[in-house]
Formats: structure tokens, sequence, C-alpha cells
């Protein structure tokens, strides 16, 4: 069996099963085969049975409309009488159709009986036939043929019956075939079942005997292995080739390289707890520096801090200046828009003196067209002599009035002369005044951006430091978890120096060579418990 590997033996123990499966099915194929046939003889008695009752059930209709046909023919009611023919007629055909379909009944004594019936059926169907065509048109010479006919009525029924009895015999002698090959597949399908369960049993029980005692040696001896007991040795065979031969070496090795393994651990052991210690002690330093720049950072943060708020300051001083500067441009503004409206008023002031100027000297040459019509008037007047004079008066006065309006006229014309050289004047001044006032809307607006850039700086500066002490928090805190993390590291590289020892005592708890005094381990497993296998 040491050449013969567990797939082989699986293999083989499939092969066999199956075989004896196949059998199994071939068994049960055959014996359904002959059920088969059993039961189309059932059903084809069955049919037959159906039929020759329907046949027994129109040869007593026949008879029926021959009596019908006798007693109708002494009446003469026509539709009767067609009734009688068509069921006649339909009868005769119902009853030739089955007949035909019990000649193709595949049981021999059936058909052989039906052989015998047959030489009875048409003297039978003619006679009927005969008998109610002659019931119709004579019913005496029918009433005298009725004895003949009857004969052939009882003999046809006789035949019937033993045709019935030859079916039912016939049916009964499938249904005992059929139950005695049930019988005999029941038999044949439980023996081969029942062997080919006792093979595969048998053949399981040999090939688990096979497996399961490598088996149990590889499992004896793992747990061995895993007590510590690195001496511990297991049969194998070298020229083993199957699957727990190839287990036992696989173990063997593996202790193999436990034991090296083991060896070189204890070999580094006093290594890593040197080395652990002088992690403790490192991250201890580590720790104290990491405490020192945690308060420097703190000195740090605070002294940010403080700059911060005066820079906040600063913004906020700027931005109250940019504020009022705003304000300082827009009264400036709202004072060029007032000297604009009052250039425009002198403006229309130096219009309206123009057009006063226009309207004086309109007034002059009517004052000057007055003096010489009074003039022309006071020489008429004169021409006139005494009869003038009151009229040379009245055109004297005429003429006094008009050069008082051409003087007052003057006068006015000084006057209005004198204002627009004043209100010339004053539009100078004013748009000087006005020039002057866009000159200080420029200026504010400068200085007004010139305060917004410093606050946008201001700003700019309050954000930037306000990074700068975000990022120093930052640091600060990354600096207090570094130093809690050195701590842990440090309890850490301390945990590591006592692992580091409890590995060292582990380490020489393993047994490398045959010694059992110098084990200090006790077997925990007397004998191994079973394997369980969990879905």
């Amino acid at each position: 069996m040491k050449s013969v590997t567990i797939k082989l033996r699986l293999l083989a123990s499939n092969l066999g099963a199956i075989i004896f499966v196949i059998l199994v099915g071939a068994i049960g194929y055959r014996s359904v085969g002959e059920l088969d046939a059993a039961m189309d003889s059932i059903t084809d008695n069955g049919s037959a049975i159906k039929d020759q009752m329907g046949a027994d059930q129109l040869h007593d209709a026949l008879r029926a409309d021959v009596l019908a046909a006798l007693l109708a023919g002494a009446s003469e009611d026509a539709a009767e009488r067609d009734a009688i023919k068509r069921d006649t007629t339909a009868h005769i055909a119902l009853f030739r159709k089955l007949m035909a379909s019990l000649d193709k009944t595949a049981d021999p004594a059936v058909r052989q009986a039906i052989a015998q019936v047959r030489p009875d059926i048409d003297p039978y169907l003619d006679g009927a036939e005969k008998m109610v065509a002659l019931a119709m048109s004579d019913v005496a010479a029918a009433r005298q043929a009725q004895p003949a006919f009857m004969v052939t009525f009882h003999k046809l029924e006789q035949s019937m019956e033993n045709l019935s009895e030859r079916i039912e015999q016939a049916s009964e002698t499938t249904r005992i075939a059929g139950d005695d090959t049930v019988a005999k597949a029941k038999q044949r399908i439980l023996l081969s079942a029942l062997a080919a369960a006792l093979v595969v049993i048998g053949s399981g029980l040999l090939l688990s005997r096979s497996i399961r005692g490598p088996l149990d040696d590889a499992i004896s001896f793992a747990y061995r292995i895993a007590e510590g007991r690195l001496d511990a040795e297991i049969e194998c065979a070298p020229d083993d080739r199957t699957e727990t031969g190839q287990l036992k070496l696989s173990l063997r090795s593996m202790r193999d390289s436990l034991r090296q393994i083991v060896g070189n651990v204890r070999g580094g052991t006093d290594s890593i707890a040197t080395a652990a210690s002088q992690i403790a002690a490192g991250n201890s330093n580590l720790s104290s520096r990491t405490e020192s720049q945690a308060s420097s950072l703190e000195e740090t943060a605070s002294s940010i801090e403080q700059l911060t708020s005066t820079v906040r300051q600063n913004a906020d001083n700027a931005r109250q200046a940019n504020q009022l500067a705003q304000s300082a441009s827009n009264v400036a503004v709202r004072g060029g828009e007032v000297v604009g409206q009052v250039v425009e008023t002198m403006s229309a002031i130096d219009s309206a003196a123009r057009r006063i100027v226009d309207i004086i000297g309109v007034i002059e040459g009517i004052a000057f067209q007055t003096n010489i019509l009074a003039l022309n008037a006071a020489v008429e007047a004169a021409r006139a002599g005494e009869q003038g004079r009151g009229f040379a008066v009245v055109a004297g006065e005429v003429r006094n009035l008009a050069q008082r309006a051409n003087s007052a006229a003057r006068e006015i014309k000084q006057l209005i002369d004198d204002s627009m050289h004043q209100v010339g004047l004053g539009s100078s001044l004013v748009g000087e005044a006005g020039s002057t006032i866009q000159s200080v809307v420029e200026s504010v607006r400068r200085v007004s951006d010139v305060i917004g850039q410093i606050s946008a700086a201001s700003r700019e500066q309050e954000d930037g430091i306000g990074q700068v002490n975000c990022a120093i928090v930052e640091i600060d805190s990354a600096t207090q978890q570094n130093a809690a993390l050195v701590e842990e590291a440090s309890a850490a590289a301390a945990a590591m120096e006592q692992q580091a020892q409890q590995l060292r005592q582990l380490v020489g708890s393993f047994t490398l060579v045959a010694d059992e005094s110098s084990s200090g381990l006790t077997r925990r497993y007397a004998n191994p418990p079973a394997l369980t296998c969990s879905n």
C-alpha cells in the first residue's frame, strides 16, 4: 500500500461505487421496462373491457330500436320514424367501430374470442336494420320476422358474454403477471443496492484504516512538537510516496527547521534584551527634550498671540481711517457738485443779464424813437400855432419822459454791465474753487486708496500671523502628541525588554536534544484530542 497514493485509493473506491451504482441503475432500468410492459398490457385490457361494455350496451340498444320501430310502425308520426332510423344507423356504426377497436387488442386470447364473436355480428346488425325498415312499411310482417331476429340477438348475446369472460380472464392474468414483475423488481433492486452498500462500506473502512493510521502518527508527532518537544521522532520510510508519507517527511523537516530557528532565537534573545534597554534609555532622553521643546513652543505661541492682537488693532485703526477718508471724499465730492451747481447758476444769471441788456437796448431804441416823435409833434404843434399849443405841451412832456427813460435805461445798463463783470469774476472764482475742490477730492481719494491698501496689508498680515499662530499651535499639539508617543514608546521599550526576558525563558523551555531531564515541561496531552471540523 506504500506505493499506492491516497488519490489512487480514493479513485479506485469511487470507481467501484460508480460501477455498483451503474449496476443498480441497470437492474432498475430493466425492472422499469418490465413494469412498463405490464402497464401497457393492463391499459390494453382496460380499453378492451371498456369497448366490450360499450358494444354490449349497443347490442341491447339495437334490440330496443327494433321494438321501438314495431311500436312506431302503427303510428303516423313521421318524425318519430325518422328518429328511430337515425338511432339505428348510429348504433350500428358505433357498434362496428367498437368491434374494430377490439380487433387491435394485443392479447392473443382476446383476439381469438373476438374472432369467435365476429360471425354472429353481421347477421344481428343486418337483421336489426331490416327489422326497422320492415316495421316502417309492414308491421305485421315485421312481427312475424321478430322471432328469427331474437334468435340472432340471443346468439350474439351469448358470444358477447363469452368475450367479456375472456377479457376479464386476460386482465386478471395481466394483473397477476404485473404484481409478480413488481415483486421481482423490488427484490432485484433491494439485493443489488444491499450488495453495493456492503461493498462501498467495506472499501471505505479499508481505505479509512489505511489513511487513519499514518495520520494518527502525524497528529501525535505534531502535538509533541506543539509541546516544545523538538526531540520527538516520527517513523518515515524514504521510499513512501503516498500523501501520508510525504506529510510525515514534511513534519520531520519542519521539526528540523524549528530546531534551527529556536537555536538561533536563543542566540539572539540576549541581543534583543540589550537593544531594548538602549531603546528605553534613548526614549527617556528624547522625552525630556521633547518636553523642553513643547515649553518653548508654548512661549512662542504666546508671543505670536500678542503680535496677532497688535496687528489686529492696527488693522482696525486702518479700517477706521479708511472709513473717515471715504467720508471726507464723499463730502468733497458733494462740495464739488454744489460748486458745479453754483457755476451753472452763475452762468444762468449771466445769460439772464445779457437778455436784460438786450431788452434795455430795445427800450433805449423805443425811447429814442419816442423822443423823435415828440420832437416832430412839437414842430407840428408850433406850425399849428395857437391851436397846437396844448399838443405841444403834451409832446414836450412825452419828450421829457422819453429822455428820462433813456437816461434810466443807460443807468440800468451800466449797473447790469457792472453786475455782469462781477458775475464773470464770481464765475472765474467759482471755477477755480471747483478745480481746487476736485483736486482735494482726488487727493482724498488717493489717500483713501493708500489707507485701503494699508488696511488690506494689515488684514493680510493678520491672516498670515493667524496662520503662523495656527501652525505653531499645531506644532505645539504635534509636539505634545510626540511627547505622549515618546512616553508610550518608552513604556513599549520597557515592555519589550520585559517580553525579551520572557522570550528567553520561553525559548529555554524547548527541548532540542533527546534529554527528558533537561526539559521543564510535562506532557499536556497523553493522548491527542480528536480533531473536529466545523462548517
